[in-house]
């Protein structure tokens, strides 16, 4: 009986488990919320790019320990930020995200993302850079971003869009409102449900086959697939981070954040 090799550890919140043409990437921050630093962002950037000349490999399945993603960590801070920040400097450090979804978009084998508990904001964007989504069947998805007064950035708009149409994008994305599981499935979002805890193996199903197929057409397919459903992508996306910057700092977000943590309804003016 063969053994199946201990996972490679990538980093500090990162682990690699192989097996055949399938690599299982986990994202562990150790609290089961996996909320999305930049340093925890850089090294699931810096994951995706190795694994982009990795040719022993035609599937990936990215998953979270505990749920998938809380999103934006607003707390920890960023080990490469400047202490006095410039504009630019605000700016540059708002390429950290977008960077991210963008590396995992490009990846030329199959990705999964197993999606248990929650996936909420940015965790969402990264859900929907990946081919699939798999989803245990008491996950839900969330975009908080506009009731507290800031844009969905990370060029994530027009993913939204090619999974579920502009209506339901509209109501997912603007609302905030928890999309569930069954929904999330209804509406496109989701490929697959399985039973709570599940969702990685179900997603390493999918996985092995994909791995079964002739490694070349899979990954030329692919790319032809996505260059035709994302062909006006970035024309359509590329200012999000700058509409994020000038958002950031309007009284509207000042309000929404306040009105968050103070368990009140915000009072927006527009400004």
């Amino acid at each position: 009986m063969t053994e199946t090799p201990e996972p490679e550890r990538f980093g500090e919140f990162l682990s690699l488990e192989r097996d055949g043409r399938v690599v299982i990437v986990t994202f562990d921050r150790g609290d089961g919320m996996n909320a999305l630093s930049n340093n925890a962002m850089r090294e699931l950037t810096d994951c995706a790019r190795m694994l982009s000349d990795d040719t022993e490999s035609s599937a990936i399945v990215l998953a979270g320990k505990g749920g998938f993603s809380a999103g934006f960590d607003l707390k920890t801070p960023d080990s490469k930020a400047p202490e006095k920040p410039t504009l630019l400097d605000r700016r540059q450090a708002l390429k950290v995200g977008p960077d991210m979804c963008a590396a995992w978009e490009k990846l030329e084998q199959l990705t999964i993302a197993a999606v248990e508990r929650f996936c909420i904001g940015g965790g969402v964007a990264l859900a929907i850079a990946c081919d699939h989504r798999i989803a245990g069947e008491d996950a839900h998805f969330r975009l908080p971003e506009i009731p507290l007064g800031m844009n969905m950035s990370w060029q994530s708009n027009p993913r939204t869009v090619s999974l579920i149409g502009p209506s339901r994008a509209k109501r997912f994305t603007i609302l905030g409102e928890k999309l569930n599981a069954p929904q999330a499935l209804e509406w496109g979002m989701v490929d697959e449900i399985a039973p709570p805890g599940s969702a990685l193996d179900a997603a390493r199903a999918l996985a092995e086959r994909y791995a079964a197929m002739p490694p070349i057409p899979l990954r030329m397919t692919k790319q032809a697939i996505n260059a035709a459903a994302g062909a006006l992508n970035h024309a359509t996306s590329y200012m999000d981070r700058d509409q994020f910057l000038l958002t950031s700092m309007s009284a509207d977000q000042k309000e929404g954040v306040a009105a968050f943590l103070e368990k009140r309804k915000p009072d927006f003016t527009g400004d």
